[in-house]
């Protein structure tokens, strides 16, 4: 692995945006949310992701310094018409709008059509936590799930997440797609040139895959195939649960906005789909006192902490906590980077001119 200093990072993905004709502010938002990820250990939604936004900025069909249309208002919610916007920027500017609505009426909440990937969901929803809030946030996705018992990928990968605040810093911090894996996942694979474990997805014949080439390609070119929803294959497992969560996305995300869903979203060969979000944020104290709350979550997390784990198992976590102790990690280490990325990073600053930081390499 490679890794490097956090701001050295940052600073070297927005520099990258910058040199693409994104404006300062939005290329800083959307190098710290992506790097952020990465320091988390969520390769699949990091800095790896960087040449499906540079060819999209370069098509035309992700766009800087757009001003979204607003669609519908209330007190407490908006709907925004995106534009083809940075998804990364503008969500982060959204969320705050939803926060600074929560702050004043108890709960905000907005719809968004038309946006672009923006990375990941538990960012957005952990912003709210900080403010003693409970954050929600989602997405939809080119359609790469297939619903149970079906031959052909109807929904998104379709994120989910929450988070909710504890005492001194401690957190429940969901976010999970609502498939097997992410399609970002999947492309792991392929960049470290592994095949996927069984499970995961089916190709063109409705039969499992391991092929992440092929998967990629197939599903692309709408041969077939797709990712098997959360719970996996047929009903026995539970499939038909994440099937009705990935619709459920869908609803809230793409019909709440007027925006696009199911099928109808597609990722091109160069970059990814315009997509749908949906923010939503509610202040503890509408439910009871925020410390009573946050000190009862502190219990709850502790009481999962503490089980005994089984043979050959170090310990328990809670959703979020892998996550905050990778990220404290990297502020010590670096972020860990793939060769494989690091090298696609590199060489997409050598074509814009942009100074490359240096590197610490690990076996």
């Amino acid at each position: 692995m490679m890794f490097v200093h956090r701001s050295g990072l940052e600073t070297l993905c927005s520099a990258i945006f910058q040199a693409l004709g994104i404006p300062q502010d939005e290329a800083d938002d959307s190098a710290h949310i992506l790097v952020a990820a990465d320091a988390r250990g969520i390769a699949s939604h990091g800095v790896g992701r960087i040449r499906r936004y540079a060819n999209g900025i370069k098509a035309g069909l992700l766009k800087g310094g757009i001003t979204p249309a607003l669609l519908h208002k209330t007190p407490v919610s908006f709907v925004l018409d995106a534009e083809g916007a940075m998804g990364l920027s503008l969500s982060r500017q959204s969320m705050e709008k939803v926060i600074a609505i929560a702050r004043e009426h108890g709960i905000g909440v907005c719809s968004i059509r038309n946006s672009n990937h923006f990375g990941i969901a538990g960012f957005y929803t952990e912003m709210a936590a900080k403010q003693d809030m409970i954050g929600i946030a989602m997405t939809n996705t080119a359609a790469l799930g297939v619903p149970t018992f079906a031959r052909k990928a109807m929904f998104g990968t379709n994120p989910i997440a929450f988070a909710a605040p504890g005492l001194e810093g401690k957190m429940f911090s969901l976010d999970m797609a609502t498939t097997t894996v992410t399609r970002g996942k999947v492309e792991v694979y392929e960049r470290e040139g592994q095949t996927l474990p069984p499970g995961l997805a089916v190709g063109v014949n409705g039969m499992g895959t391991r092929d992440p080439i092929a998967f990629l390609d197939d599903t692309l070119h709408l041969r077939g195939g797709g990712l098997l929803p959360l719970g996996g294959e047929g009903e026995h497992q539970g499939g038909y649960k994440g099937y009705g969560l990935a619709v459920m996305v869908d609803i809230l995300t793409a019909l709440t906005s007027g925006g696009v869903f199911g099928e109808a979203v597609q990722d091109s060969e160069i970059t990814s789909a315009r997509v749908c979000h949906f923010l939503m944020a509610m202040r503890l104290d509408i439910f009871r006192h925020p410390e009573d709350f946050k000190r009862d979550m502190s219990r709850m997390l502790d009481g999962l902490t503490s089980l005994v784990p089984i043979e050959g198992v170090d310990r328990i976590y809670y959703a979020g906590l892998k996550e905050h102790e990778a990220e404290a990690l990297s502020a010590i280490k670096g972020v860990p980077l793939s060769p494989a990325v690091w090298d696609t990073l590199k060489a997409l600053a050598g074509e814009l001119g942009v100074p490359v930081p240096p590197v610490r390499e690990e076996a």
